[in-house]
C-alpha cells in the first residue's frame, strides 16, 4: 500500500514535471530467488512445440534450471522415488495438476506515456500478472536513457518488471532528459539523418549508448540501406513499421534483403505483393494526420495485394523464409477497426482501465489510435477482410517454417496491457495456428527473434527460470490466461470463474499473479478516486 501510495504522487508530479512517465518503485513483490527451488507434480508445456507432459518436478537452483524429472503417470499416484529430493536449504511448491509454460515475450511491448498517464508500476504489473517475462520496447517512447535505466532494474530484479529490451526509434535524441519541455536551441542540437554517413554514425552511437535494437519507421532508401546494414553489422537487432509516408520507395522486401530483422503489423507487406500497381489506391482526399483516414484506407490494403498463394503471393513469401525474416503482427492492436464495440466494451476496462488512459482512447483528432470520428459498419466489413487476407498470409508463413511471434503494442486503441496479449494468443489461434503452435510463438519464437534463445523461451536444464504457472489447461480454453479468467457454470448452475495466472516466475523469483492484479485494481481505484472518474462510454454519461 505505501508504495502505491507513493507512486500515484511521484505519477502526479511527473505528469507536470517530466518528458517521461514515473520509473517503478523498488520491488517488494516476489518470493525468492532460492538456493533451490522444487515445483512439483506440474504439467509441462515446454514451449517448443512438444506436447505436454506430466507429473514433473521442476529444481531451480537461484535462478536457473537444472534438473526436470517426469515424477509418473496421470491417474496415478507420485513415484516418490523419482522425485528430487528436498533439504533444509529447499523450497517447495506443491503444485500437482497445475500447468507451467515458459515465461511469455511481448516483442511490441511500448511501456507508455504521459498521454496515456499510466505509472510505469501499473504497466509491468499488467505484464507481469499475465505471464509476460520478457518485453521489447519499440521507440524507447521515455527517452533511451530512462528504458535503460529501468532494464537495469530489471535485470537485476529491483523493481517488479519483465525484463526488458530497448530498440530505439531510429533518429531519437539519444540524450534525451527528464525535463517538460525541449528548447529552440534543444530541438536544434539533433538534425534529421538525411545522408548514409550520418545513419552510419547514429547507428553506431545507438550501439554505444546501451540499445539492443532499432526501431525503424520509414526514410529515403539510401539512408535506410545504410543504416539496417550497419545496423546488422555491429551486431543489433531492428524492427519496423513500415508508415505510409515512405512504403511506395521502401517495402518489407527492400528491408529484409537489407537486413532487417523482423516486421511490426503488416505495412509493407502489402505494398511488396502488389502487381497491378506500385503505390496504394488512397482517396484522393486522403490527410494522412487525419487518422481515421489512414487506419480507413488500411482496411482495403490487402485486398489490392496479390491473391493466396499465387505465384507473385509464393514469391514474396519464399524470400522471406529464405532471409529468415521474422514477422510480428500485433493482430490484437487493430482490433477494434473490425468490431469497435467488443474492443471498446472488454470487460476488464471497468476494473484496470486508468481514467487518463481511457480518456487517451476516446475519439480525438490529436491522441495517437483514437480516430473514431465516424467509423462505420462499411469500415468494419472492410477490416474483416483484411484480417482475412492477412491472417491467411501470416499462418501459411508459420506453416512454411517463418517465424511469427506475438506483440501487443498495447496503450493505444482500446487495447489493455496484458489483458491485450492474451488477446493476441486468441487471435493466432483463429488465424489457423494450434493452440502449441500460439504458445511457441509466445515463448520460443520471441526469444529467438531477440537473439536471447540460449538464455530464455523454453522450459529447459540451464535456462532461466522464467514460467507461467496456472491451475487450467490452456490449450483447451486460452481465456484462462486472461486476469478476469473464463467463465464455467458450477453444480448449483450459476456462473463462476475460473484460471488467471497463479504465479509467474522471473529469474527464479515467484510473483502471486492474482495478488499483483489487485494491486493495479488499488492504483486505478486511487486514480479514480482523486480525480472522481469513472469509465463512460463516448458520447454517453454511463
Amino acid at each position: 500500500m505505501r508504495k502505491i501510495i507513493l507512486g500515484l504522487i511521484l505519477s502526479v508530479f511527473s505528469l507536470h514535471a517530466f518528458a517521461q512517465i514515473m520509473p517503478a518503485p523498488d520491488r517488494e513483490e516476489g518470493d525468492g530467488p532460492y538456493d533451490r527451488l522444487i515445483i512439483r507434480g506440474v504439467t509441462l508445456i515446454d514451449g517448443t512445440g512438444a506436447p505436454p507432459v506430466g507429473p514433473v518436478d521442476i529444481v531451480v537452483e537461484k535462478n536457473r534450471i537444472t534438473r526436470i524429472q517426469t515424477v509418473g503417470y496421470p491417474g496415478l499416484p507420485i513415484s516418490e522415488g523419482r522425485r528430487p529430493k528436498a533439504d533444509e536449504n529447499t523450497q517447495v511448491l506443491d503444485l500437482e495438476g497445475h500447468y507451467l509454460l515458459p515465461g511469455f515475450v511481448d516483442m511490441h511491448g511500448h511501456i507508455g506515456g504521459t498521454g496515456q498517464g499510466t505509472p510505469a508500476e501499473y504497466v509491468y504489473k499488467l505484464w507481469m500478472a499475465h505471464g509476460v517475462t520478457t518485453i521489447r520496447d519499440p521507440s524507447a517512447g521515455n527517452g533511451l536513457n530512462w528504458v535503460l535505466n529501468e532494464k537495469k532494474r530489471s535485470l537485476s530484479n529491483q523493481i517488479t518488471a519483465p525484463r526488458i529490451l530497448a530498440y530505439t526509434a531510429f533518429g531519437a535524441d539519444l540524450d534525451k532528459k527528464m525535463v517538460k519541455d525541449t528548447t529552440e536551441e534543444e530541438k536544434k542540437e539533433r538534425l534529421p539523418i538525411t545522408t548514409p554517413d550520418q545513419a552510419k554514425a547514429w547507428v553506431n552511437e545507438n550501439k554505444a549508448k546501451g540499445a539492443d535494437g532499432i526501431k525503424f519507421f520509414g526514410a529515403k532508401p539510401e539512408v535506410m540501406q545504410a543504416a539496417i546494414s550497419e545496423n546488422k553489422r555491429i551486431g543489433l537487432r531492428s524492427a519496423m513499421h513500415h508508415q505510409q509516408l515512405d512504403v511506395a520507395r521502401w517495402n518489407v522486401l527492400h528491408s529484409a534483403r537489407a537486413g532487417l530483422t523482423s516486421m511490426e503489423h503488416w505495412y509493407g507487406l502489402p505494398e511488396a505483393l502488389f502487381e497491378d500497381r506500385t503505390i496504394q489506391d488512397f482517396r484522393l482526399d486522403y490527410n494522412y494526420q487525419n487518422e481515421q483516414h489512414r487506419f480507413a484506407e488500411a482496411g482495403k490494403l490487402w485486398k489490392q495485394a496479390a491473391k493466396p498463394y499465387s505465384e507473385h503471393w509464393n514469391k514474396v513469401m519464399n524470400e522471406l523464409l529464405e532471409l529468415d525474416f521474422t514477422l510480428d503482427p500485433t493482430f490484437n492492436i487493430y482490433e477494434a477497426n473490425r468490431d469497435l464495440m467488443r474492443a471498446r466494451r472488454a470487460e476488464w476496462h471497468d476494473a484496470y482501465t486508468l481514467p487518463s488512459l481511457w480518456r487517451f482512447y476516446s475519439p480525438s483528432r490529436q491522441s495517437h489510435g483514437s480516430y473514431w470520428f465516424d467509423w462505420t459498419t462499411e469500415e468494419e466489413l472492410l477490416w474483416k477482410e483484411n484480417y482475412r487476407l492477412w491472417m491467411t498470409f501470416v499462418n501459411e508463413y508459420k506453416n512454411r517454417g517463418g517465424r511469427v511471434t506475438t506483440g501487443s503494442d498495447s496503450g493505444f486503441i482500446y487495447q489493455l496491457y496484458g489483458f491485450a496479449y492474451i488477446r493476441e494468443l486468441e487471435l493466432l489461434r483463429e488465424a489457423g495456428f494450434h493452440p502449441l503452435e500460439v504458445i511457441r510463438s509466445a515463448t520460443m519464437y520471441g526469444a529467438e527473434a531477440l537473439g536471447m534463445d540460449k538464455e530464455i523461451g523454453t522450459v529447459e536444464v540451464g535456462k532461466l527460470a522464467d514460467f507461467v504457472i496456472l491451475e487450467e489447461n490452456p490449450l483447451q480454453n486460452l481465456k484462462v490466461l486472461y486476469g478476469t479468467g473464463a467463465i464455467r457454470i458450477d453444480e448449483n448452475n450459476q456462473p463462476i470463474r475460473v484460471g488467471g495466472v497463479k504465479y509467474t516466475v522471473k529469474d527464479g523469483i515467484v510473483y502471486d499473479a492474482k495478488q499483483l492484479l489487485a494491486d493495479v485494481k488499488e492504483i486505478v481505484d486511487q486514480h479514480k478516486a482523486r480525480e472522481n472518474a469513472r469509465i463512460t462510454q463516448p458520447g454517453l454519461d454511463w
